[in-house]
């Protein structure tokens, strides 16, 4: 099948549409012919991000969720079912990083970071298999990362959220394959998006800006669906810098193993004196 074919007419809902990867998806899909429902906390937000792909704009359409309320998520993805007669595709995109010392890292930011990155996910789940089975069809994408399959050092919380994540997308995946259910977990390393600046708590913080080796969200998108459509379980945009550390890490390759000690240096040191925490060790 021609993977625009496989978008085209699909009822599709994004969660964290307002930017970064959740917005490149959306738009990547409505040129591919879906319909989009993009979700968003601020109302504000995500009619703007809407406004920005009017040329499209009988397909595109918008949802104010707040994806750490249960109801909220629960409300939209059965609205948007019984609305459209159906969900071909759920994306569970929304998320928020966090990189501390673990001694810095307070209960309520462990909160606020599993509420916003895990719960969200379930509660999409949670919302959609059942829709999705009795349909006898459907694909859920949940938005992992480089560090759900690498134990990124200073950023143990989010890799906690994060691991969770893909360990329960790639389970589902085989659970539900005979039900006709397909599961992917994109799991990005450096790609050009808001969570670099974005506390747990929705805080913007402007010094903190996207790594210049960020990959564009754009290309991240046209590449990360073409792989969706090849029923792809675990997903990662081989262009990007650190995507093959997975690799050599599952491997025990010693220089993954240098380059993530090494990691671990700089940013302990960034964190001490107040320098750059971005700053990354050479490619093993």
């Amino acid at each position: 099948m021609n993977q625009n074919n496989f978008y085209k007419d699909k009822i599709c809902l994004v969660t964290g549409a307002n930017s970064g990867i959740g917005y490149a998806l959306s738009e990547e899909l409505l040129n591919r012919g879906a319909t989009v429902y993009m979700a968003g906390r601020n109302p504000e937000k995500v009619a703007k991000a809407a406004e920005q792909l009017a040329e499209q704009k009988d397909k595109v359409h918008t949802l104010v969720v707040d994806v750490t309320k249960q109801e909220q998520v629960q409300q939209a993805i059965e609205g948007t079912a019984a609305e459209t007669g159906g969900l071909d595709m759920l994306f569970n995109n929304a998320g928020v990083g966090l990189t501390l010392p673990y001694e810095n890292t307070t209960l309520e930011s462990w909160q606020q970071l599993i509420n916003t990155n895990l719960w969200s996910v379930i509660y999409g789940v949670h919302a959609a298999v059942p829709i999705m089975l009795k349909q006898g069809s459907g694909y859920i994408v949940n938005t992992s990362s480089i560090g759900g399959l690498v134990p990124v050092p200073f950023q143990s919380s989010y890799n906690c959220t994060k691991y969770a994540i893909t360990g329960l997308t790639e389970s589902l995946r085989y659970e539900y394959a005979e039900k006709g259910l397909h599961f992917s977990a994109i799991c990005p390393a450096y790609v050009a998006s808001e969570i670099y600046s974005k506390e747990p708590d929705g805080t913007v913080r402007q010094e903190r800006k996207t790594p210049e080796s960020a990959y564009p969200a754009d290309k991240a998108a046209s590449y990360v669906l073409g792989k969706i459509a090849e029923y792809k379980g675990i997903i990662i945009v081989p262009e990007e810098p650190y995507a093959d550390l997975w690799k050599g890490y599952i491997l025990g390759d010693q220089k993954v193993e240098e380059f993530i000690s090494q990691l671990a240096h700089l940013r302990r040191e960034a964190f001490e004196t107040g320098g750059d925490f971005t700053a990354m060790p050479p490619l093993p």
